[in-house]
């Protein structure tokens, strides 16, 4: 056994135990305090009465706090962290570039003018239609880039980029002139996860089991498109398995967006640790990174709930907060030749 599978085996236990950490510290915290005891029992309580496994008709003290409030909201950023961590590791193999992120295929761009409609016109269905814009965006890059029949990764980066742009006009167009009413659309595009419901929990989990185990079943074709053309030689038919990925990173990152507005660098900064930790093998990489996104992300949302309480602040500042300074170790790491994909 080499020694990267070792470190897998470290590792991977690891961070089950910080999820279930991070998981009881988010329920566990909040501006009202609730004894330890509490948050097992008042979870307990849930599950049997969701099963139909309990006769007792009174619920524990606290239980409105745990099960109705905290624990969607928890675990609904848990899911979106491991959503937006796979899809990073897939973009970044799909472009091979490290620097590359979820939302540099439009997906970002295109659901904030989705957002920023719904806030003037239906602000009830911002979730809708952001993801119907998310998607929207994503056949608008990737037809623009074809070339030929083919869609060169280089040539999809520059239609993501320039879409991004586009998109971002387009938005800041439509909340500079609808004012008051798109105002809602600035808290939005900084994240959040404030009234999380069963239903966005039921709706994230699906989908990131699919997405995500989609790219950890995959993982061979992830190393082999780090090769590019190369890899044809070896058998691997790099036109559908760039599709493949390219729906997959549009299917996790549109509802992630959707669910809980732009986060940033959490599908950036997390495969970068694991990568450095575990290396480029993507058999340790997804699964580990998906795990240290969900981590990082109810971490972020803990923190953006105490930092200033009785209020929150958006849990998009503090991921930038957390995953701004890593990207500059990056970005110099990457220039010196350091770095690799």
């Amino acid at each position: 056994m080499d020694k990267k599978s070792r470190h897998m085996r470290k590792w991977l236990p690891a961070l089950a135990f910080l999820s279930l950490v991070s998981l009881f510290l988010g329920v566990y915290v909040g501006s009202v305090g609730v004894p330890a005891s509490q948050v097992s029992t008042g979870i307990a309580y849930g599950v049997a009465r969701a099963l139909h496994l309990t006769t007792t008709s009174k619920p524990p003290k606290f239980f409105v706090i745990i099960w109705e409030i905290r624990l969607p909201r928890v675990l609904l950023a848990y899911l979106v962290g491991l959503a937006l961590a796979s899809a990073g590791v897939a973009a970044q193999a799909l472009f091979k570039n490290p620097l590359a992120d979820p939302y540099i295929i439009g997906v970002s761009a295109g659901a904030s003018i989705g957002a920023a409609i719904a806030s003037v016109y239906a602000p009830s269905q911002m979730g809708p239609f952001a993801l119907v814009f998310a998607v929207f965006s994503v056949l608008v890059v990737y037809s623009a880039a074809k070339v030929d029949g083919n869609v060169p990764v280089d040539t999809l980066l520059l239609a993501g980029v320039a879409y991004g742009f586009m998109a971002s006009a387009v938005t800041w167009y439509i909340i500079l002139k609808e004012g008051e009413r798109a105002r809602v659309t600035w808290m939005w595009m900084m994240g959040s996860f404030n009234g999380a419901s069963w239903a966005n929990v039921g709706q994230m989990a699906v989908v990131t089991l699919l997405g995500t185990g989609f790219l950890i079943w995959k993982w061979r074709e992830l190393n082999l498109l780090l090769l590019g053309e190369e890899s044809v030689a070896l058998g691997l038919d790099v036109s559908l398995y760039r599709k493949l990925t390219v729906g997959a990173i549009a299917l996790l990152t549109a509802f992630a967006v959707s669910t809980a507005g732009i986060i940033g660098f959490v599908g950036l900064v997390a495969p970068h640790i694991m990568r450095i930790l575990l290396g480029p093998n993507h058999r340790r990489l997804t699964p580990a990174a998906a795990l240290l996104g969900g981590v990082l992300l109810v971490t972020a949302d803990l923190v953006a709930r105490v930092l200033s309480r009785p209020t929150e602040i958006p849990v998009g500042i503090v991921t930038a907060l957390m995953g701004a300074p890593f990207f500059l170790y990056l970005l110099r790491k990457h220039r010196k030749g350091v770095f690799t994909a």
